[in-house]
């Protein structure tokens, strides 16, 4: 899913220079602090569903750790009750996509928050 991810990313138009990747929520935490600092992160983008530790856990244990402060968040997803959606909005996420999901649908929720960064 990852890759289809980064595919996606790169048929919207995006010029990606590196992509950090995790398989779950605490892979990803430890990336973000591995990389604190270093002022390149553009985007976090996050599945909901995943192994170890989920993607609303992830956005909340992120937020407690003041990790990527400023940094945008999208969640990708197929959860579409309104209560992931808001938890996910509540622990700092600014948007989200819904699986499956086109190159378009990529581009219309990332561009945006990319420019306002």
């Amino acid at each position: 899913m990852r890759k289809v991810i980064e595919r996606a990313l790169r048929q919207a138009g995006l010029e990606l220079s590196e992509v950090l990747q995790a398989s779950n929520g605490e892979e990803a935490l430890q990336t973000l602090r591995d990389n604190q600092g270093s002022g390149g992160l553009a985007l976090i983008l996050s599945d909901i569903n995943m192994p170890v530790m989920d993607g609303l856990q992830f956005l909340e244990a992120r937020k407690q750790e003041n990790l990527a402060q400023g940094v945008p968040v999208v969640m990708i997803t197929t959860e579409g009750n309104e209560s992931f959606v808001l938890r996910a909005i509540a622990a700092g996420a600014q948007g989200y996509i819904c699986k499956p999901f086109t190159a378009e649908q990529v581009k219309a929720r990332v561009l945006p928050l990319l420019r306002a960064a």
